[in-house]
């Protein structure tokens, strides 16, 4: 399976475990269907957020710009929660390509606004991240 086509899916497991609670094993099988690919990287992405959720959303929290994160829709908590995992926990994949996907999945998923929104909080954060560096 592609990395772009495993966030997608993961987006949409995140999604169904946010919203309905579904057991993660249900919402893989469930993204996975009439899949033949192997659901490891996909498995891999959501173990890590889960794992790392409660750290994710404490830092999503501090870029939303008088939004809460309950209060944003869904599948663009999810997108957030994907991306700021794979900036925050995966050194392997440029930042760049993180924002790219999470941007481009926020047009698949969400309505016309999302991406703009999606993007305006990774680019407010990737910036924090520099000047800290600095």
């Amino acid at each position: 399976m592609k990395r772009r086509t495993a966030r997608e899916k993961a987006v949409q497991c995140l999604f169904q475990i946010d919203m309905a609670e579904v057991p993660v094993k249900e919402a893989v099988d469930l993204v996975m269907e009439e899949s033949e690919e192997s659901s490891q990287y996909l498995r891999y992405l959501l173990d890590g957020v889960l794992a790392n959720l409660a750290e994710i959303d404490a830092e999503i929290k501090k870029y939303l710009r008088g939004w809460q994160l309950e209060r944003i829709a869904n599948v663009d908590r999810a997108i957030l929660r994907l991306a700021f995992y794979e900036i925050m926990f995966e050194a392997d994949t440029p930042d760049k390509v993180v924002m790219n996907e999470a941007i481009e999945i926020a047009k698949l998923f969400s309505d016309e606004a999302s991406h703009r929104y999606i993007n305006g909080v990774l680019a407010s954060f990737l910036q924090a991240r520099e000047t800290q560096k600095a």
